[in-house]
């Protein structure tokens, strides 16, 4: 098999789905990385692992209906290898091995023997270069890449990628559009940060997108995106939506999303648009502000 991904919406083939059987103990506030479990710990909400293995579950159970191949990562115990979308991802046919965060460093070995069975080889970027999946989107030859520049990066455990990641993929890229969006952070709320670009934007179907206007540090990047997919095909999330996850759905394919049955509005208006919404509840999931795509690792993606 060869690793290929022609784009976000194009037909799923082939997936790494994360697992929550062996979490651990429920952490404390230090072990934490993102406000939202944090929140969710304080307010004594912190999600069951037998709740996530649960939903995660339901979600294989719906791709698997779609003949999707379904791979898992191996378990390590006593750790949380739930969102596989950080820790590497597929453009055209180069798997790229993300630079994560050092807490974060032992998933990438749960996924090592599923990607031996792979005969392309694995890009490993410079390590000055930080960068998670889930700042990364590829569509109709532009790459979205969501980053974070300011003086504060180092002080910020949800500023994942940084610029060099951009500069990389321009180069790496060279016959490809690179679109850099410069994401808002915040280390103590969750409804003003925005951990990856899948949490503000979301491309659907052949030229839709889901977008959440205020994540965005400049106004220029909005108004690019306005432009590049038309305001007619745009669905606009508010505050409360992006913090529920609104926009971190998946497509099966350019017909079909997976979605979270409350998103209602969002829901309604994909009906409207002619595509089928399977929905699987993902509620505790979401709680650690990840949702199907970060929980997705899509290793084979094509249209015929």
């Amino acid at each position: 098999m060869e690793f290929l991904v022609s784009g976000e919406t194009s037909r799923l083939r082939s997936v790494i789905i994360g697992i929550a059987d062996s979490l651990g103990a429920i952490p404390v506030l230090s072990e934490l990385y993102d406000p939202k479990s944090i929140e969710n710990l304080k307010k004594g909400t912190y999600p069951l692992e037998s709740d996530m293995v649960k939903e995660l579950e339901k979600f294989v159970d719906v791709l698997k209906k779609y003949d999707v191949d379904v791979f898992r990562p191996k378990l390590i115990k006593n750790y949380n290898q739930i969102f596989t979308r950080d820790i590497g991802f597929v453009i055209d046919n180069f798997f790229f091995k993300s630079n994560i965060l050092p807490k974060r460093a032992e998933e990438f070995q749960g996924i090592t023997s599923i990607l031996s069975n792979f005969q392309n080889k694995i890009v490993k970027m410079p390590q000055d270069l930080h960068v998670e999946g889930g700042d990364v989107l590829y569509h109709s030859n532009t790459i979205f890449v969501g980053y974070y520049d300011c003086e504060d990066y180092s002080d910020l455990f949800t500023a994942r990628t940084n610029k060099a990641a951009l500069d990389y993929f321009i180069t790496f890229f060279p016959e490809k559009n690179v679109k850099g969006l410069h994401l808002n952070k915040s280390l103590t709320n969750p409804k003003k940060n925005i951990l990856h670009l899948d949490c503000c934007l979301q491309i659907i179907a052949k030229n839709k997108a889901i977008i959440h206007p205020q994540a965005f540090t400049y106004r220029e990047d909005y108004l690019w995106l306005i432009d590049f997919f038309g305001k007619h095909n745009i669905f606009e999330i508010s505050e409360n939506e992006m913090y529920d996850m609104t926009s971190n759905v998946l497509s099966l394919n350019h017909e079909t999303v997976i979605s979270q049955p409350k998103f209602n509005r969002l829901n309604s208006w994909l009906k409207n648009h002619n595509i089928l919404v399977e929905e699987v509840d993902f509620s505790e999931v979401s709680k650690q502000e990840g949702l199907f795509r970060c929980s997705s690792l899509p290793l084979i993606r094509y249209d015929e």
